[in-house]
């Protein structure tokens, strides 16, 4: 008998269905007794964009150091000096 609700994608499987009909899914493949499914909808309220800023990079939303700015700066004022000197 398959479930009223795919447990591999969320889709309403009719009654008498042999398999999911928008993912395929079947007794053999994903009606399993441990499969389930998990809903991938975002409610917005839960999601704390700041927070995740901070644990991912940490102070500063940066992943790189400022080391990594002053090479940056090295290399432009190289190439500006190098086209200076080269365009005559």
């Amino acid at each position: 008998m398959p479930p009223n609700e795919c447990p591999n994608c969320g889709a309403n499987v009719p009654r008498k269905a042999k398999a999911c009909p928008v993912c395929g899914a079947c007794e053999n493949t994903g009606w399993a007794e441990e499969a389930g499914y998990e809903s991938s909808h975002l409610v917005e309220d839960e999601f704390d964009y700041d927070d995740f800023v901070a644990r991912e990079f940490g102070d500063g939303g940066r992943p790189r150091g400022k080391k990594m700015h002053l090479i940056w700066v090295a290399v432009a004022v190289f190439l500006i000096l190098f086209f200076l000197t080269h365009a005559w």
